[in-house]
Parts: C-alpha cells; structure tokens; sequence
C-alpha cells in the first residue's frame, strides 16, 4: 500500500508531526483542454479574490503569451484561496506529457489533487499520465467530471471509466476510495449529484475541506524546505518557491543550503513571501505546511534543501523522467545573420540555454565538439518548441536541426524510445491513417468507436516515427484529426524509416524574388515564399514535385524589349504560398537541413549553402552508401 506523503520521514520513519488543519494544499491535474484552468478562475471568483468592479481576463492564470495563444498551460503556477478559515493553496499544472517535468516536481509540494476529466471525453492521455504521478507520489485524488452541460455528455460512463483506470493504474485502496464532483467551470457551478441544478462551486470548495488531507508537519522541529520551482525578478533575483515541510522560516533567518553536488552553504533569508489570490504578499514568518516563496538563497537550484544552520537535513532530489528528443542549437551563419535579432552569438545563446536548463528540468543541455553548436534534449517536439518560440520572441536568433530519438544500449541491444499514440479519427479516413502508421512502423493496439462517426486508435509506435505525422494526420482528416502522445519505453531498434517522399525547391542565387519568376517556376512544386521575400543561395523557397532537390532561379526578371507583346499587360497569377510554423517546420526538414529562427522570419535552409559542395558531397555520400551495400551482400 502506497503511503500518503507527509506523514513519513524519508527513511520511512515516523516523526512527531500533526496535522495543520489550517491548509489545504492541492493540485488540480488534467489532460490538457479538460478546464483545469478554467476551474481555478472560478475558484478565485467565489472566493472573492477579485473585487467587484476588477476587469478580469479568462483563463486568468495562464498568463504566458504562449499559454494565451495555445490555450494551454505551461508553467505550473500557485495561488491561494480562503474558505471558512482555512486557507488552500492550489496548483495549476500543465496537462500535456511533454511539460510533465513541471507536473512531477509540483505534485511533491501538495497533499491531495484534484482529477479533471472531460463528461463526453473522459480519460485521455494525459489523463492517465498525470494520475499515475499523483498515484505514485500517494496523493489522495479527488475526482471532477467536467463540461456536464455538453449535449453528449456521459457522465455515469465517464465515471465507470475513471475508476477502471485507477485500478490499472494500481491505485491503493484508500485512494479508489475516491469522492467525485460534478462540475460546469466555465458557468462557477459544482453538484453532487449531477441530476440536480449547481448554483455556485461550495460544493467543490467543501470537498477539498473535508475529503483532502492537511498537510502532515512539525512547526516545532528542524526546518527543511524542499525547493520545488524557480521565479525570477529584476530587484531581489532568482525567488525559491516551495513547501515547508518541518519547522518555520523567518524573514532575516540563517539557514544552511543543502547543494545538489552535496555541499552545504550558508544564507540569509532576504525576503519571504506567500500567496494570496494571484498576487504574493511579503511576510514576516511562515510555518510548516505552507507553500512559500524566498528571496536571497544566491545560485539556488531545483530540487535543493534549506535547513537549519546547525542541522543540515537534505531530502533526496526530484527525479523526473528523462528527454527522449534532442536536436542542436546553431549559431546562425546565414547571409542574413544578425539582421532581424539582438542576440545572436554563441555567448548570448549559450548563457540562454544554460539559464533554462536551471529552471526546466526536464531539459538536458550540453556543450559539443563545436563552440558555435548546443546539443538541447527534452520531452518531445512540444517541449523544445515552446522553447524556441520563447527565445524568438525575446529577440534571439538561432539555427535548430532535425529533431532526433535519445538512443540508449540496453543488454548490448541498441534501444529506441517508443510512444503510446492516441487518435480520434472520422471512420472515412480512418484506413489511410493506419497505412500512413504502418509505414512508420506504428502497431495498432486498440480500435473502438468514438460518437456515431469517428473512432479511436491506439497505436505503439517508434518517437522518430512521429516526427512529421502531425501534418500528415491533418491533410489525411481534411483538418479533423486529434492527436496525443505518451512515452511508453524504449525498445528495440526498428530500422530505418523511409524520408521524406518529395524534394525541394533551393534559391540558386541571393536577392529578392520576383513574380515572373514565381509564376514560371509554378508547375514545378508548391512555394513557401511570395514575391519580394528576399533569398539567399542555399534557401529552401519550396517543394519540389518529384523526390529529388532542385535549384531554381526566383529572383529572375523579365528583361524590358523594345517589341510589345500581346500578353505584356496580363497579371500574373500565383498560388498563394504555403506558410510554416515552428512545429512544422522542425517536423519538414531533414538531416542535411537547418530552420533559421529570428524574431521576424522561420526559413528553411540547406546546411550547405553553395550548390557546387553539396552536389560533391551527395555524390561521396552515395559512394559510401553503395560500398556498405556491397560489403553487406558479400
């Protein structure tokens, strides 16, 4: 049986701690769109933490431009509300796998959580993902079923499924135990039975009370405070946010800093802060149970322990899964660099990189055999993307190569990452989605129907083998795909995977493209610029019809003669051109290719620039190719 956290020391030793009935410290985890968010925003309404003529944005938590955007949470993020006397600290967490670094050190701060899950939908992927860490941990789950006002809500089966999934998941007893909430965040109401009509969330508010644990501490004995997430501010610094687990923290207090490398340093509490509403309050002093926020710990890193000066106690360290993706960071040395950005050195994207890695820990960054290169691992194409796309827009100019699997040697077998993918498709395109899968060497293990006309696929597949599908699902759906991804395991090596299926378009020479040229090389391929983008040689501007590269001339211009034609005054006609995000761009590229990123422009480029070197490059590599193939024959 899994032991509630808290209640034990960390050699499994019972401490004179009781109960703080004063706190509530919980986490609300969900698959991502299932209205965690959305809840907490009720949560701080009806607890009155706006005032009455306060402009409040939706989704008032995800306070990251991305977050806004996306519609998705990121970054893990505290608040707290009162009721009745009793203060809750709530987490909002991210619900998708690639941010699940951020969900496994913030679930080591709280109690009890708190299970969204869709009425229509029910347990997703991230579902099942988030509900093994707070099972793992022993948190006591609560469980909420969602969007009950949706015309096709199921709620009794949705239930059924929520329970059938924490016996997979092995939950302890007490923890199947679990109370349930039926809930429409978006309107503030909560009911027990969802038969009835809700008129506000006290229902939800007197769950957390009397079904989530307090927190199990000791104000009286030797402090520890684990640090569980890192913010940052121009005045005081880099601010330790975490949980007192035992004794109390004072503002102006000497406390010892148990290091990661396992040294002990001496500090002083600068500031000392904890959260109320959206906003963090300075204050003098703060007990055990609480989750606080401290200023003046110097270089301190995630996972590291504060205690007292003549007690050093450290905790273990948070151990989160490891990056199954990598790619390498470039300086940019295209003929446009430094154009468009601020930063554009090794120095400046080194300092970046290495300052992220502190804070996001499911990050791995390491120096290669070149200084102008950085080798970035993380959770999937998500994670490293949001990355790129934050570093764009605070003015950083880069290069990134193709996304590539982490490959390990496993009982002298060369192992590769593999994935659990989730689709929910329309019947009608259903076969040729599992012919795309099959090619990529996908293995289907569930098929069932979703509605009246889409169904549900499961699939066991390579991680390289989803590099690239997400654009593929959606032309194979007409835009109707849904897709969602975990980590599975690592297993062993599949073989190769055929590329890409076409060529592409190359600029031969450097300067601004023209529609004269734009409109006779048309039935070549398709564009990814228009005309007046401005090119360099070596810049991928399309895609080619057939499988091979090839280099065209978009910058020629119709030479003026002295003989009027009868066609000289048609408009010229063009294709409207096909543009790339971030995500698809990583996902297009291949090996012998690189994405330029700056604040402005996302281009496509070939690693080499001049025509001539990567024709005798492609000829030694075919050579290479064609020797290996021999010596495998004989």
């Amino acid at each position: 049986m899994i032991k509630p956290l808290g209640k034990w020391d960390w050699n499994g030793v019972q401490m004179s701690s009781k109960s703080q009935e004063h706190l509530r410290n919980i986490a609300i985890i969900a698959h991502v769109d299932h209205g965690k968010t959305t809840l907490v925003d009720g949560l701080l309404r009806q607890a009155g933490i706006f005032r009455d003529n306060e402009r409040i944005v939706e989704r008032v938590m995800d306070s990251n431009d991305l977050e806004r955007e996306r519609g998705i949470t990121i970054l893990s993020k505290n608040t707290a509300v009162h009721y009745n006397g009793i203060k809750i600290n709530i987490v909002d967490t991210p619900g998708h796998a690639d941010f699940g670094g951020e969900v496994e050190r913030v679930l080591r701060m709280v109690d009890g959580a708190l299970l969204l899950v869709d009425a229509f939908e029910g347990p997703m992927a991230q579902t099942k993902f988030v509900l093994r860490k707070a099972l793992e941990v022993g948190l006591r789950v609560g469980v909420i079923i969602n969007k009950i006002d949706r015309s096709d809500a199921r709620p009794e089966v949705v239930l059924n499924e929520v329970f059938d999934l924490f016996v997979e998941l092995e939950a302890a007893d007490w923890q199947l135990d679990f109370p349930v909430i039926y809930a429409d965040a978006r309107k503030g109401l909560a009911v027990i039975d969802y038969h009835e009509e809700g008129k506000n969330l006290q229902p939800l508010f007197e769950m957390i009370v009397s079904e989530m644990p307090p927190p199990v501490a000791n104000p009286a004995g030797k402090l520890q405070m684990q640090i569980n997430t890192l913010d940052y501010d121009d005045y005081v610094g880099r601010i330790a946010i975490g949980r007192i687990i035992n004794g109390f923290l004072e503002s102006g207090m000497q406390v010892s800093l148990c290091k990661q490398d396992s040294s002990v340093e001496m500090l002083k509490i600068g500031k000392l802060w904890e959260y109320e509403g959206l906003k963090r309050h300075e204050t003098g002093r703060a007990e055990a149970g609480d989750i606080v926020a401290v200023a003046g710990l110097g270089a301190v890193n995630i996972g590291e322990t504060v205690c007292e000066t003549d007690h050093p106690l450290p905790m273990p360290l948070l151990a989160v899964d490891e990056p199954t993706l990598t790619m390498n960071f470039l300086v940019n040395d295209s003929p446009f660099s430094g154009r468009e950005g601020r930063y554009v050195t090794s120095r400046q994207i080194r300092a970046r990189l290495w300052k992220e890695a502190e804070t996001n820990v499911s990050l791995r960054v390491e120096e290669t055999d070149s200084p102008d290169s950085f080798k970035v691992s993380g959770r999937g194409e998500l994670h490293l993307g949001i990355l790129i796309e934050t570093m764009r827009r605070e003015g950083y100019e880069l290069q990134i190569s193709k996304p590539k699997p982490i490959l390990k040697e496993i009982d002298g077998i060369t192992c590769e990452p593999f994935e659990r993918l989730f689709l929910n498709v329309p019947e009608q395109y259903s076969g040729s989605v599992i012919e795309n899968l099959g090619r990529r060497f996908g293995d289907m293990q569930n098929m069932q129907p979703a509605g009246e006309n889409n169904l549900k696929l499961e699939f066991l597949i390579p991680a390289r083998g989803l590099i690239g599908f997400r654009s593929d699902l959606l032309t194979l759906t007409r835009g109707e795909g849904i897709i969602h991804h975990l980590f599975s395991h690592y297993g062993p090596w599949k073989g190769n995977l055929p590329g890409r299926n076409r060529g592409v378009l190359i600029a031969f020479e450097a300067g601004e493209a023209t529609p004269y040229a734009l409109h006779s090389l048309q039935d070549r391929g398709t564009f990814f610029i228009k005309p007046n983008d401005s090119v360099y040689a070596g810049m991928i501007v399309g895609e080619h019809n057939r499988e091979t590269d090839l280099d065209v001339n978009v910058c020629k211009k119709k030479h003026l003669t002295n003989i009027r034609s009868s066609s000289a005054d048609e408009a010229v006609r063009l294709a409207p051109p096909v543009s790339f995000t971030l995500e698809r761009a990583m996902e297009y590229i291949e090996d012998d290719e690189l994405v330029e990123v700056t604040p402005e422009k996302i281009r496509m480029r070939k690693r080499i620039l001049e025509q001539g070197r990567r024709d005798r490059n492609s000829r030694v590599f075919g050579i290479i190719e064609i020797h290996k193939t021999a010596v495998k024959n004989t």
